[in-house]
């Protein structure tokens, strides 16, 4: 993958905590916490598509759904362009919610089903105020579509209507339809079918270069994550035990959370089971780590 030349980072997080309290005693005080996300420091530069891999309950979807502040992060900061998220009102937030957007992994349960495709693009549109009237937003919509591999025929059409690929199009569409900066791609394309997913991928990154947008690309296709990441950073219980540009992580992977990840990355070899890495937990003590920079641009976590 080409580096591209990155401004200053979009989006910064700094020791970004998210804890569900899951018991409380007589009191009210808690007594057992689930500590999805705990600590974890990144940035995104402007252009660059940043990566966040991770097996399931890793907390990488909590990190999405922090910087979309569906969730009040419980310590730490966001920061996007420069304003700190969690300081702003719902009033004051507002404009910032049109310039952050989000793709979610199941395209069966985003959209409305009593909607069709017309309203379902529209609404983010109408609750921005953008465009004059409906014919200006219907020229829009059909043109986005167009532009994620659709036809302006499907207008009218209801979700139950399409394909599982064609939804997730029209999830994009529907994004992309308040002109963002920053999109937050949640598993965007694991609910696809196999032949599918290549051409979702491919249309991101076109439309990446056409409105100059910036993603978090979360998932755990670790072969499909190098392919459209400028950068990755893999978690593990809450934190970040590794982050790197996409090759560098690949070829040089350090930690052994991120070695045996990329060793279960299924290959046409009846062989490479055999080649397979069995992390063990207690090679790493998750409370004690921190990141360590080893060569430029490459962190891990170290003890």
């Amino acid at each position: 993958m080409t580096v591209k030349p990155y401004p200053e980072p979009l989006v910064d997080v700094r020791g970004l905590k998210k804890h569900f309290v899951k018991n409380r005693d007589v009191w009210g005080r808690a007594t057992d916490v689930l500590k999805a996300v705990d600590g974890v420091s990144f940035e995104i530069r402007r252009g660059e598509t940043f990566g966040l891999v991770g097996e399931s309950g890793s907390g990488k979807s909590t990190v999405g759904r922090c910087l979309l502040r569906l969730y009040d992060y419980s310590d730490g900061e966001v920061r996007f362009d420069g304003q700190e998220l969690s300081k702003l009102g719902e009033k004051r937030l507002k404009p910032f919610r049109r310039r952050i957007q989000s793709i979610f992994q199941d395209p069966y349960s985003s959209l409305n089903p009593s909607m069709n495709v017309l309203e379902l693009i529209g609404e983010p549109m109408n609750i921005h105020g953008l465009y004059r009237n409906g014919e200006e937003r219907k020229e829009v919509i059909s043109t986005l579509l167009e532009k994620v591999g659709l036809k302006r025929e499907h207008l009218y059409r209801y979700p139950h209507e399409f394909s599982g690929g064609q939804r997730q199009r029209i999830s994009i569409a529907r994004a992309l339809s308040v002109r963002p900066e920053f999109v937050v791609c949640d598993e965007p394309i694991s609910a696809l079918d196999v032949s599918v997913q290549a051409q979702v991928v491919n249309m991101l990154e076109d439309l990446q270069d056409e409105f100059g947008l910036t993603y978090l690309f979360i998932a755990h296709d670790l072969s499909m994550v190098r392919h459209i990441s400028d950068r990755i950073g893999v978690m593990y219980r809450g934190r970040l035990v590794e982050l790197a540009d996409s090759d560098e992580l690949y070829e040089n992977p350090l930690h052994p959370y991120t070695q045996a990840l990329l060793s279960a990355i299924p290959v046409p070899d009846p062989h490479a089971e055999s080649k397979r890495i069995i992390y063990q937990p207690h090679d790493w003590d998750a409370e004690s780590a921190v990141l360590v920079e080893v060569s430029k641009g490459h962190f891990v976590a170290k003890a």
